[in-house]
């Protein structure tokens, strides 16, 4: 089991370095290749006219969209090769083998939803968490990659960790997602220094426990141990993320969207509350 292919749409932000650094880690693991890709956005359709409506975008205005969107891609292009030429990761060397490679990929179609399909032939998409304040990483990003792609996402921590999947917490809910994401992981699982398969009284779905979780990671060959804990009065995701800080975790695993985003936004869930606080890696799938 392994990712050799990693695909890493960028943009610019403040958490840029996090994001490649995230993919360095992930491709040291498995000899990957690293595609970096642009996140180009759409051309604006509109453009407020006055108090009277709205008026077509002028040909002046969608000019000047244009040649600014080529800009931002060549400079986060610029910052994709350093990055991988401090690390020492050979650019447009082919497939990948033993060690990670690196190449640059455009894609005609802008947004999202574009990124979105494209992430479908990767092994895993390393996007950044969103970040309060700030434009970018944007949460649309993410969710589209999330739902459309059909592929695990890795999302990096503001910061840039200094370790991946050393030690591996599964949050554990007992659901779908849950087990998907599971099966998902499994390449990082079984390189894992330690994985412990964490449980959150209350916050959870019927279907089997930790500890049988544990059981069947154990027999795919990893030495996986249960662990339940109280949330004391905290929800799901405040509990998950103190707990894998008290384990010294570096990588979460957690299933998306148990409930659906609607819910979520409204009454908050432990999804929402790891996309918008989590200081580790986390994988998830759907």
């Amino acid at each position: 089991m392994t990712m050799k292919t990693i695909l890493v749409p960028l943009e610019e932000s403040e958490a840029v370095t996090s994001i490649l650094t995230t993919a360095w880690l992930a491709a040291t693991r498995f000899g990957s290749l690293i595609e970096g890709l642009y996140i180009r956005r759409a051309l604006p359709g509109v453009v407020v006219a006055d108090i009277g409506g709205y008026a077509a975008a002028t040909p002046d205005l969608m000019q000047s969209f244009e040649e600014e969107d080529w800009r931002r891609d060549k400079r986060v292009r610029s910052i994709f090769e350093s990055f991988m030429g401090d690390k020492g990761v050979p650019l447009d060397a082919g497939p990948a083998g033993e060690s990670p490679t690196a190449a640059w990929t455009e894609i005609a179609e802008p947004g999202d939803i574009a990124v979105g399909m494209y992430a479908r032939v990767f092994d895993l998409t390393v996007v950044g968490r969103p970040i309060a304040g700030a434009s970018a990483p944007a949460m649309s990003t993410l969710e589209t990659i999330l739902f459309d792609s059909g592929r695990p996402i890795l999302i990096a921590p503001p910061k840039a960790p200094a370790s991946l999947a050393e030690t591996v917490v599964v949050s554990w809910n007992r659901s779908t997602e849950t087990a998907r994401t599971l099966a998902a992981a499994m390449p990082f699982l079984a390189q894992a220094g330690r994985v412990v398969v964490l449980a959150v009284e209350g916050v959870s779905v019927p279907g089997p426990s930790a500890a049988d979780a544990a059981r069947y990671l154990k027999r795919n060959g990893i030495a996986a141990e249960a662990r339940e804990i109280s949330s004391d009065g905290r929800g799901g995701g405040e509990a998950i993320l103190a707990e894998a800080a008290n384990l010294g975790a570096d990588l979460l695993i957690k299933g998306a969207y148990t409930h659906s985003r609607l819910r979520q936004l409204i009454f908050g869930g432990a999804t929402s509350h790891i996309l918008s606080q989590a200081e580790l890696p986390v994988f998830m799938a759907h």
